[in-house]
Parts: structure tokens; C-alpha cells; sequence
């Protein structure tokens, strides 16, 4: 019995090295991008603003003198996160799924470029769809008496803060068919979970974006529907596999 003990405390000894590991590996990797993507910074910041100002006659206010630096670094650190998602989506399937078979390995390939295209559509769907909603949505109580005075560090912490949430919910429907190709669970059991998925979604929602139902939705509902699209792409892969 203490044998068997001993083995477990390993091997999750094991399990939090690797994670530790891999977690080093993925801050090592924005770090060493980081320099560059603050020289690009400036001029995000300003496509970034165009984009979810969506032409309406809004003027950003800032009120520190070093609050738009600030807003530079977030912004470069947001930029060398989506350059290194690839690496970081890699290293992160490599922990999760490191029981494959060896001819299983290309799985792992094609998970990372397709996690990647779902991260960057989910920040083109945040920045092109959701944020400019926002901003008009906001622009509409407006008036005679109450003018906006919108300012630039909570409009772009914002922006950066909803691009990233939206990639990475855009990860579920792959988690959703990963979960259930490496065996973890299976496609009935995760199925039968709808409602409990739902209702943490929902909550997630609630948390990740601003108090108000139309942001909290158009992150629920998208994320749901991808993780039906996930389950039906699981269960598409078993009828092939069976056939």
C-alpha cells in the first residue's frame, strides 16, 4: 500500500514538473518577443482604435502621463501572445495529450494550426463584431444633458482584455474533440451535459465581460455553438472510424 502511495505522489510530482515546465516554456517564448512587438505597438494601438471607433465621431481621453505607455506595453504583450499562440497552443497539447500513439502524432500538428486559426478569429470576431457594439451600444445613452467622456485606457484594456478572452473561447470546440479522441470522456457522456454547459458558460460570460447581457451573450452563444460544432465533428470522426 505505501509502494502504491509512493508511485502516485511521483507521479504527480511528475505531472506538476511537466506543467511547470511547459507553463516556463510558453512565458519564455513572450518574452523573447515582447521587444519587437513594442515597436509595433503604437501603430496597433491606432488600427485598433479606427476599428472599434467604427467611424463614429468619438474623441478617447487619457488622464496620466504615462497612461497611453502603458496601454502600449498591454497592447505589445497582447501582440506577442497571438504571434506565439502556435508555440503556446503546441506546448499546451503536448501536456494534455502526451498518451497519443506514435502515428497518432500528427493529430497533435493539426490541432495546433487549427487552435491557432481559432484564436485569431476569435479576436477578428471581438475587434471587427462585439467591440464596436459595445462602444455604440454605450454611445447610446447619450444625451442633451450627458455627454460621454470615454477614456482610452478602459476602452483598449477592454478591447485587449474581450480579443483575448474570445481566442481562447474559441478553443473549446477542439478541447470538446480532444477530450473525447484521447478517451478522457466520451462523446455520450459529454453530450448529456449540455444543460451543465450551458449554465457554465453563461457564468463564464458573466465574469470575463462588462455587466451588461448584449457582451455577456455574444460570447455565450458563440461559444456554445462551438461547442455543438466540436460534438459534431466528434461523433462525424467515430462513424468514419467505424465504417
Amino acid at each position: 500500500m505505501s509502494e502504491e502511495q509512493d508511485d502516485k505522489d511521483e507521479s504527480i510530482i511528475s505531472h506538476l514538473e511537466a506543467l511547470r515546465t511547459t507553463l516556463l516554456s510558453c512565458v519564455y517564448s513572450i518574452a523573447i518577443i515582447l521587444p519587437f512587438t513594442f515597436f509595433l505597438a503604437p501603430k496597433a494601438l491606432s488600427y485598433i482604435i479606427k476599428i472599434i471607433l467604427n467611424g463614429q465621431n468619438i474623441t478617447l481621453n487619457y488622464f496620466s502621463p504615462v497612461e497611453v505607455f502603458m496601454l502600449q506595453i498591454k497592447t505589445a504583450f497582447i501582440l506577442a501572445l497571438i504571434i506565439c499562440f502556435p508555440y503556446i497552443a503546441k506546448k499546451l497539447w503536448d501536456f494534455i495529450l502526451p498518451a497519443l500513439y506514435e502515428n497518432e502524432k500528427k493529430f497533435i500538428k493539426s490541432i495546433v494550426i487549427i487552435s491557432s486559426g481559432l484564436f485569431i478569429v476569435g479576436v477578428l470576431f471581438c475587434l471587427y463584431m462585439i467591440l464596436p457594439l459595445i462602444i455604440k451600444f454605450g454611445m447610446s445613452f447619450k444625451t442633451q444633458n450627458i455627454n460621454p467622456m470615454l477614456n482610452i485606457s478602459n476602452v483598449i484594456s477592454l478591447c485587449l482584455w474581450l480579443s483575448t478572452v474570445f481566442g481562447l473561447m474559441f478553443q473549446v470546440p477542439l478541447i470538446t474533440y480532444g477530450l473525447i479522441k484521447s478517451d478522457i470522456i466520451s462523446y455520450n457522456q459529454i453530450a448529456d451535459k449540455r444543460p451543465y454547459v450551458i449554465v457554465g458558460l453563461l457564468i463564464l460570460a458573466g465574469i470575463m465581460t462588462p455587466p451588461d447581457i448584449i457582451s455577456q451573450l455574444m460570447l455565450a452563444v458563440p461559444t456554445y455553438m462551438l461547442f455543438e460544432g466540436g460534438l459534431l465533428f466528434s461523433k462525424l470522426k467515430k462513424i468514419k472510424q467505424f465504417k
